[in-house]
């Protein structure tokens, strides 16, 4: 056995090292001595007794009970002196070994520990540490069993003090010897038992001096270890530093609850490590948990305790020792079993927590379960009618009493319930799934989930179901999944699927029964067929349940009926939401409905919203809202129709009236347009028709799809074949696609899906091996089926070599020729509904593996499994969608034999990519590391589908046979390889793959280790990219580190240089931190190459940066084009890209603040050809940020839009002037008197069209010319007049001149009055800045004598002040405005001249939109959300101009809407608005936004608790004094960055106390660096601008009156990371 490296110089470091000859004589002398050894245990124990009553007898004088006491103490002393008797023998032994120890020394024999056990006297190689043993009166007489203390290496070094080996070893073999003589007793004559007491005090005397000798030899040993100590401190320490180890691991336990259990471990190193206990990853605070956790450290032993154990408990548990030379973990795990009672229903369904006892947890490892698989079922083929079954055998280990798993089926990725149609059952053992009656709605992936808790495992297998045989040859197949849309009192849209097999002529139509529920009736209910995968149902009685059937027809016949329906009742929504706490009758599906007693109404009054909302060439739906005027009772509804063009209107429901608010009309003319109106109808009468529809033409508006295209089958198994093709251009409403095949040559086709499938990849099972197959394919819509696609090119069906292995890389096959194809991929057989899609986080998430099984081989027509068996990698990281996977072909020449890839196009600018590069670790954990790279310079003309990895193990620097990582290919550029090997140095190689094929691989990686990262700051960030390169400017993307230390991430660092320049010329971008992953990097020079790095930062400091970019060249290309900002004549804005550089395959794509839009509602992306378009539905706040467009396999054509706060505002405008533009005016209305006395009104506009035209409008009345009047509009100059024969009384008022000219609009008015006082503008409202309500008018014809007075319901207003008429404008200020201000507002202008009066109405709707406006200038005015610490806890609030109970006010934290308790509230404090945070725990850190509603808009205010000092801030309470109070609230809310220090507190009381600050228990002051601050009497602050590490300590205040004193401390601590190369002033961290 080899020494550790500090052992081969300093032997004496070891205690327990020792020479093996002096080992086999030691334990010779060992078995001599054992059997002797208990005899003298039993003697010392005798002697102890004896010496206890002798002096118990002696304390008690001479008594009788004392004397008694003493004859007892006598004969225990006889019983002693026997034993002592045996005992010499053991002196003589002893003895002997001195002796030995003398006879090792003379053979040379060196470093010889001898150490004899304490008690058995067995020689050990390491002597038990002695207790301290204090001599007392009462133990005098005792005979002392001494041991001397032996201190290990760890402390000090008790070797090394002499100067020759030789001292060393005889002085350590004559000490041991003299230690035992002295513990036999040696020297202490007891011959008799009955001796006198002068006798036995002579044996005390010599006890006596063996204890002072003792103490004698302990502090010469204490002076020898201190000049030991003083002697080492003169060595190098560098060569006695090690890393920790430990010596003993803890070991894991499971037990019952309310046990106690113990955790213990033993770790060597120099310096003294310092162990820290985690669970699941996380550190156990003690404090947090106070008696729940122990733990001790005590001479290098370290022991966890958990008290009364919970079943919360199980976790895994772990031990991390650290000094400066590294840092090591042991892991052990505790399982904590109940025995009586039910185990905790929440931990059943643990998947809501985000924290299970079973879960793989975001901290790291937990305790989980092993599930796994057995007796799987296959890919399963059955036909309609048939009943099939599927089955598994499920292992879980641990088996838990009472805790049993959720057994769950999906169907294409959709939970799967017990009905008459599939049974589930479950033994205990085998989940399975029975199909009682098998239909084409059955077909589908079926997987089965085994859920413990957050944990669970799935497999999957595919289904097919085909029809069954018709009863009329020729007849077609059978429809499917028959749904019922829309039910109401009137009708019912039922839409099915059509089928796959015609019968070999094309389907005429369907025809539609009917069943009422209860009974066995079928009705048809169309009597010619329909083409339309849809059909409303008319005829029904309301409140009837009923079900549906589909039947095919062509022209052999009619097809076998579809499955039925679910049933559904003839009723209006609504009312089948009121009544469905009633059930029906269950043997007739009847529901009962009782319809009001008429009284008597009203006529009602037109519908309204009337419109169609589908039309085919068989019938049209209508659909309108009922009208507000409706009496009390109910109504009914006419609907008419007429040709449009023509008035002649005809009822269609002649007989019955509607009674819903939906129609669907038939016996309509083919390509005829109709429109529609609807009449209402009840006791009282028949009102008013609606307006009527636009024209609707009669044909069918969803066309048939076209023909998808490239048809592209790739290999997969012996059994089947993978076929892609591409969606068909402008396809709407797909709902699936058909595919079949047909062996080359034999002209018939057979179909390989009988329910559509969605998405462009489908896996064709059951074909025949060896055998080539052609397939083509065809999509699906309610219209009808496309014409089939265009036939693929024939490919042999075989097993794909390897399943995609890279060129090169081939492992050696075992002469059997499936060597390669018995692994297949864990996803195979899954089809586009239920394809998962991984995750980047989830996938590089240490926790996330796969399963990798082997699956049977195939055989026979079924082919392989194709069944998928999954792991659960994070919650939520698996997901429905379709999957992009490159097409992988690949013949096989003879084995050992590089790989060749069949080429799958015959396009000749298609290429296999070049091989990827530069092959970083991004994360390395104990069995898996995360590898990152960058994508190939040629991608071949084509997208790259997927990346497939390798790797090798190289030991001792000779690298082993290449193994694959994935065999299904990866879609990002990072990859978590599993099952690694730990402290194993792996290579690594990655290759590229396209449609064309896989690539070559890379140059194989360097050599990493596989080893545990541990170092407190992140990884390296990955992925780093430049985009939007032009001549002075770039923008830079990267990816967070996959590793982020030991506290999460805080901001990055972006490091540039030219790329010729040395490693010294870095310079970082930013001085501060960034929050987010993208920089716009400026100030670049046109021409000159550059290269950039990112690194992350935490609160441990900067980390690794990342791997260096390609160098970039700042220039801007030819052709560089911009995203442009446009809006549109209806206003609608939008941002425009093109591209003029595309290929075949490009696409663009679209960011929001660099990251990628998906399917948000409030934009519109629409792309044809080379223009792509992204349109704002809605532009508000929600949408500032920048956005991006890329055009993928382009060279980087790129460019980006900012939007901010003013773009946006100008935008806005734009968009209203576009959408409502006006018609320029050279002169306003203008009034003269002409000779004959007529009046003469005119104004010009700049410019008129021919489509212009004028209104007239007096007194809110439009005129009209005539005799009075006399009109015209004269285009050409833009002139437009009115001629008024005479002015009269009763034509004083107001005269308007409205213009329209196409969608530009304008008007002028005029006031036309005799000499009294008039308003030229009526009476309006404006809300102010300060949110209070200005009521004004504008007036004119004004004296001095004119009054105004204000009424409000008819009441005076009496205001304080005299109006001026300054600028001729009246106004009424009402602060506060609120609901009791709502009226009717009047006011009047009255002279001797006369009177005018103008009002406005602030109800209903007019006192909504003005509270509206008052609502947003109230969020408007909110300040920005601050933290408030109090007794109880934190209160976030702000600030407005003053509330209102209209101004709705939510609460978010994370993005999830906060719920409000006793501990959490909300309030409304005068102007203040608060959230209450009721003794904060650490899940209440996070992010709050307090949201105001203004009625239309949402406001938002934002404040972020996320950071540690920020969250400690709230932690604590509001500080002061209270009068007569004897006790002292005081804690601190603070703020830490890397740059400053800033701590504050409130404090209060009364008298205002005296405040004052203490560093290291010593009085300081302000000066340039540090700021003390106490203002109004409350609020204290300290801040250092610049922290260095001669700020740390720690820091005091003392708050003072004459009441009391109270002091209250914090510590800070400043360090600098060792991983920063050249720490800055300023850069320290602080904690």
């Amino acid at each position: 056995m080899s020494l550790p490296f500090y052992q081969r110089h300093h032997e004496h470091y070891d205690r327990a090292y020792r020479h093996k000859a002096l080992s086999s004589t030691v334990s010779q002398y060992q078995k001599e001595t054992k059997s002797k050894s208990a005899l003298y245990a039993q003697g010392s124990a005798a002697y102890a007794r004896g010496s206890s009553a002798y002096r118990h007898s002696s304390a008690a004088g001479f008594s009788l009970d004392s004397s008694a006491a003493y004859s007892h103490g006598s004969s225990a002393l006889s019983t002693s002196s026997a034993a002592y008797s045996h005992a010499s023998e053991s002196i003589n032994k002893l003895a002997a070994a001195y002796r030995l120890g003398s006879e090792a020394y003379s053979l040379g024999l060196k470093n010889s520990n001898l150490m004899i056990e304490d008690q058995s006297y067995k020689m050990s190689p390491k002597a038990k540490r002695a207790k301290q043993s204090l001599i007392s009166e009462d133990k005098e007489n005792e005979a002392l069993d001494y041991s001397v203390p032996i201190f290990t290496g760890r402390e000090v070094n008790l070797s090394g003090i002499t100067d020759t080996e030789e001292e060393r070893i005889k002085e350590s073999a004559a000490y041991v010897a003299k230690r035992n003589l002295f513990a036999m007793g040696e020297g202490v004559s007891v011959k008799k038992v009955a001796k006198k007491t002068s006798e036995e005090e002579h044996h005390e005397k010599k006890s006596r001096k063996v204890a002072i000798r003792e103490s004698a030899e302990h502090v010469a040993m204490k002076k020898t270890l201190e000049e030991t100590q003083a002697f080492h401190k003169k060595l190098n320490k560098d060569k006695l530093l090690h890393a920790p180890e430990f010596v003993i691991e803890p070991r894991s336990h499971t037990i019952w609850e309310k046990e106690n259990v113990r955790f213990n471990c033993s770790v060597a190193g120099w310096p003294e490590p310092r162990v820290t206990w985690y669970k699941n990853n996380v550190p156990i605070d003690v404090q947090a948990h106070p008696g729940k956790y122990i733990i001790q450290s005590r001479y290098g032993l370290h022991s966890l305790e958990i008290t009364e154990c919970e079943f919360d408990d199980t976790a895994q548990y772990h031990a991390s020792a650290m000094n400066v030379k590294g840092e090591v973990s042991v892991y052990a795990s505790l399982v904590v079993k109940r025995y009586k009672g039910e185990i905790d229903a929440s931990l059943l369904h643990a998947r809501n927590l985000s924290l299970s006892p079973f879960a793989v947890t975001p901290h790291g490892y937990a305790s989980r379960f092993e599930i796994s698989f057995v007796d799987k079922f296959d890919v399963a083929f059955g036909r309609e009618g048939e009943t099939m079954s599927l089955g598994c055998t499920v292992v879980i280990n641990p088996d838990i009493k009472r805790f049993k798993p959720d057994i769950e089926w999906y169907r294409n990725g959709v939970l799967i319930t017990p009905s008459k149609w599939v049974q589930m059952q479950w033994s205990g053992e085998r989940a399975s799934l029975t199909l009682t009656h098998a239909n084409k709605e059955d077909e589908g992936l079926y997987t089965l989930r085994v859920a413990m808790g957050e944990y669970y495992e799935e497999y999957s297998g595919y289904v097919f179901v085909r029809d069954a045989d018709a009863e009329i040859p020729g007849a077609p197949g059978a429809p499917l999944d028959v749904q019922c849309l829309d039910a109401n009192k009137d009708y019912v849209i039922v839409s099915w699927k059509q089928p796959a097999v015609d019968g070999g002529n094309p389907i005429l139509g369907y025809f539609i029964d009917r069943c009422e529920v209860g009974t066995s009736h079928w009705t048809q209910c169309n009597e010619n067929p329909v083409k339309f995968a849809r059909f409303p149902v008319t005829g029904l009685i309301e409140g009837r349940s009923y079900i549906f059937r589909v039947r095919a027809v062509n022209k052999a016949g009619v097809s076998l009926p579809s499955r039925v329906s679910e049933p559904v009742a003839a009723l209006d929504p609504a009312d089948r939401a009121r009544l469905r706490s009633h059930p029906s009758a269950p043997w007739t599906g009847q529901i009962i409905v009782t319809e009001e007693e008429p009284a008597e109404g009203v006529v009602p009054g037109p519908p309204t919203d009337l419109q169609v909302i589908e039309a085919t060439k068989n019938y049209v739906v209508l659909s309108w809202k009922p009208p507000g005027q409706r009496g009390h009772e109910g109504i009914m509804y006419f609907v008419e129709k007429c040709v449009a063009g023509t008035e002649d209107w005809q009822r269609v429901n002649t007989e019955i009236p509607v009674k819903s608010p939906r129609f669907a009309v038939f016996d309509l003319s083919e390509g005829k347009s109709y429109c529609f109106r609807v009449r209402c109808c009840n006791s009282a009468g028949i009102g008013e028709p609606s307006e009527a529809t636009e024209a609707t033409v009669v044909d069918d508006k969803l066309d048939i799809p076209k023909a998808p295209g490239r048809i592209m089958p790739t290999r997969n198994t012996d059994t089947s074949v993978v076929v892609t093709w591409t969606e068909p251009p402008d396809a709407k409403e797909l709902v699936g696609y058909y595919i079949e095949s047909s062996v080359e040559g034999s002209g018939r086709w057979e179909p390989c899906n009988n329910n559509p499938v969605k998405g462009t990849r489908f896996i064709c099972h059951g074909l025949s091996n060896g055998e080539k197959y052609i397939f083509r394919v065809r999509a699906v819509n309610a219209a009808g089926l496309s014409e089939f696609s265009q036939e693929s090119e024939p490919i042999e069906v075989k097993a794909a070599i390897g399943g995609g292995l890279l060129p090169g890389v081939c492992p050696e096959l075992s002469g059997k020729a499936a060597g390669l194809t018995d692994r297949t991929t864990s996803w195979e057989g899954m089809h586009e509904s239920s394809q998962p899609i991984f995750d980047t986080d989830a996938l590089l998430n240490c926790n996330a593996k796969f399963n990798r099984e082997t699956l049977p081989s195939s055989c026979g027509k079924l082919g392989s499994t194709g069944d998928s068996n999954t792991r659960e990698m994070v919650k939520d990281a698996v997901t429905s969608a379709p999957q992009k996977v490159a097409a992988k072909q690949a013949s096989k020449s003879r084995p050992k034999d590089l790989l060749t890839v069949e080429k799958v196009t015959k396009n000749k600018d298609t290429a296999a990519p070049s091989p990827p590069y530069d092959i970083v670790v991004l994360e390395s954990v104990r069995d898996s590391m995360v590898l990152g790279w960058k994508q190939p310079e040629a991608i071949g003309g084509t997208e790259i589908t997927g990346y497939y990895v390798n790797y090798r193990e190289v030991i001792d620097g000779v690298p082993g046979k290449w193994k694959e990582a994935n065999i299904k290919a990866v879609t990002e550029r990072a990859y978590r390889i599993q099952d690694l090997k730990e402290n194993m140095v792996y290579q690594f190689q990655v290759a590229a793959a396209n449609l064309a094929g896989v690539g070559a691989p890379s140059k194989p990686s360097k050599p990493f280790k596989c080893e545990e990262w541990t170092i407190a700051v992140p990884g390296p960030p990955h992925d780093v990219k430049c985009t939007e390169v032009r001549k002075d400017s770039l923008v830079l993307l990267w990816k967070e580190p996959v590793y982020s230390g030991r506290s999460p991430i805080v901001g990055y660092y972006v490091d540039m240089k030219e790329t010729e320049a040395k490693e010294e010329h870095w310079r970082s971008v930013n001085e501060k931190p960034l929050q987010k992953k993208y920089l716009k990097i400026g100030g670049l020079t046109q021409g000159v190459s550059y290269v950039f790095r990112v690194r992350a930062t935490n609160q441990a400091g900067v980390g690794k940066p990342s791997d260096v970019t390609d160098a970039v060249i700042a220039e801007t290309r030819p052709g560089t084009k911009e995203v442009v900002v446009d809006v549109d004549d209806n206003g609608v804005i939008s941002l425009n890209f093109e591209c003029d550089q595309m290929s075949p395959d490009s696409k663009f794509v679209w960011s929001k603040n660099y990251e990628p839009i998906q399917d948000d509602p409030r934009l519109n992306i629409d792309t044809k050809g080379g223009k792509s378009k992204l349109s704002f539905k809605d532009l508000g706040e929600d949408d500032l940020g920048i956005y991006s467009c890329i055009v993928t396999d382009t060279d980087g054509v790129s460019s980006s839009y900012t939007i901010d706060e003013e773009e946006m505002k100008r935008l806005l405008a734009l968009s209203h002037e576009r959408q409502f533009p006006t018609v320029p005016l050279i002169s306003e209305l203008a009034v003269e008197i002409l000779e004959k006395g007529e009046v003469r009104f005119w104004l010009q506009a700049e410019k008129l069209s021919g489509n212009a035209k004028a209104n007239f409008v007096f007194n809110d009345k439009e005129i009209f010319n005539g005799e009075k009047y006399k009109m015209k509009v004269d285009k050409n100059t833009g002139l437009v007049e009115m001629i008024m024969d005479k002015l009269e009384e009763k034509d004083e008022g107001t005269y308007t001149f409205q213009l329209q000219d196409g969608k530009a609009t304008n008007q002028s008015s005029l006031v036309l009055i005799g000499d009294g006082p008039h308003f030229v503008d009526k009476l309006g409202w404006e809300v102010t800045d300060e949110c209070n309500v200005l009521l004004k008018c504008k007036v004119a014809n004004i004296k001095k004598e004119t009054h105004i007075v204000w009424y409000k319901d008819d009441r005076e207003i009496m205001v304080d002040e005299e109006h001026d008429f300054k600028d001729g404008v009246c106004t009424l200020l009402i602060s506060e405005f609120s609901k009791k201000d709502a009226g009717t507002y009047e006011v009047i202008l009255k002279d001797d001249r006369g009177k005018d009066t103008s009002e406005l109405k602030l109800k209903d709707t007019a006192f909504a939109d003005l509270m509206n406006e008052v609502c947003r200038k109230i969020a408007l005015s909110a300040t920005d959300l601050k933290i408030q610490s109090t007794a109880e806890g934190i209160r976030l609030y702000s600030y407005v101009t003053y509330y209102v109970e209209d101004l709705r006010v939510g609460w978010v934290h994370n993005d999830s809407q906060i719920k409000f308790t006793d501990r959490m509230r909300t309030g409304v404090t005068g102007e203040q608005i608060w959230l209450q945070i009721n003794e904060p725990t650490p899940q209440d850190k996070g992010r709050y936004v307090m949201e105001l509603f203004d009625g239309n808009t949402t406001h938002k205010k934002a404040v972020d608790l996320s950071g540690q000092a920020k969250w400690e801030a709230g932690i604590f309470g509001e500080a002061g004094i209270k009068k007569h109070s004897k006790y002292l609230w005081i804690q601190y809310s603070f703020l830490l960055f890397l740059q400053a220090l800033n701590l504050s507190c409130t404090v209060w009381g009364d008298p205002t106390p005296e405040v004052s600050w203490l560093k290291n228990e010593k009085s300081f002051v302000s000066d340039a660096n540090c700021i003390l601050k106490y203002e109004s009497g409350k609020n204290v602050s300290f801040s250092i601008s610049t922290v260095s590490t001669q700020d740390s300590g720690k820091y005091s205040i003392v708050v003072k009156n004459k009441y009391g004193t109270e002091t209250s401390d914090v510590t800070v601590s400043v360090y600098i990371p060792e991983e920063e190369r050249e720490p800055k002033e300023g850069n320290s961290t602080v904690t």
